[in-house]
């Protein structure tokens, strides 16, 4: 009997040693399965940070190279334009950064929901800001080419325009950025300014043109600075349409959304 006992008593340590080991591996797995992500996260949230960082160091370039394109003409220096044929190559450079960016995070993050929209979303913008760095260099070209005539007139509204379409590349990455879409929509609102600024360069400059036709040159010139203009402001516009898509779900491109309340 008392062999029986120490056996049982033998057996019970045993089996007590063995579901402590258990528990304890147990403990441990679950500690660095709760761990790990917490951590891959940690650097994950850093690298949206640099993303969005780039993001808005390439909308600074752009601001700059919009309103440097402009200065060569209000200021009939056509050295000035040097400085944005220099900021088109850091713009396309920034461009491949920021796509190679998101695309890694795509890659080995596998990003949901806000975080992936917002990955998604930055691949279009660089692709509207590169755009509009080209608006700019085009800008700065046809200044090259006026500042070499007599100036046909008062360079009132294309300075204007260039100012407005500055504050809306800056506003629509800080409505991206902080996930704004009150702000979004007052850049859409904005590009109406612009369109109606661009019609009425060209009404007038159309007088020109019919008046005297050795005006002609020139005048083609400046509705061209015009339409480059009114489309930088249209791709801010395209970055806004993004952002209240990413922010409210609600596309309004084409006025989908009033489309849809008809139907």
């Amino acid at each position: 009997m008392d062999a029986v006992l120490k056996f049982m008593e033998s057996w019970a340590r045993d089996l007590y040693y063995l579901i402590g080991v258990i528990l304890n591996e147990i403990c441990i797995i679950i500690y660095h399965k709760r761990r790990t992500p917490m951590v891959t996260e940690t650097h994950f949230q850093k690298e949206l940070v640099e993303l969005k960082d780039n993001l808005l160091k390439m909308a600074a370039m752009v601001e700059e190279a919009i309103r440097d394109s402009v200065q060569p003409l209000v200021k009939r220096d056509s050295e000035l334009a040097q400085k944005t044929f220099e900021f088109e190559d850091r713009i396309n450079k920034m461009e491949i950064t920021i796509d190679d960016m998101c695309l890694k995070l795509l890659a080995l993050r596998q990003p949901m929901a806000v975080d992936l929209r917002f990955i998604t979303s930055a691949m279009k913008i660089i692709t509207d800001l590169e755009r509009m760095g080209d608006q700019a260099v085009n800008i700065a070209e046809r200044a090259i080419l006026l500042n070499q005539e007599p100036q046909l007139k008062p360079y009132i509204d294309l300075p204007r325009m260039a100012e407005i379409a500055q504050t809306m590349v800056k506003d629509v990455l800080d409505a991206f950025v902080n996930r704004d879409s009150k702000l979004a929509r007052s850049v859409c609102q904005r590009d109406d300014v612009v369109d109606g600024l661009n019609d009425q360069v060209v009404r007038e400059l159309l007088t020109y043109m019919m008046s005297d036709p050795k005006t002609i040159p020139r005048a083609v010139h400046l509705i061209i600075v015009s339409r480059c203009l009114e489309r930088i402001a249209d791709h801010a516009t395209n970055i806004a349409e993004d952002v209240i898509f990413m922010v409210d779900a609600l596309v309004i491109k084409h006025h989908a959304d009033e489309k849809k309340e008809e139907s």
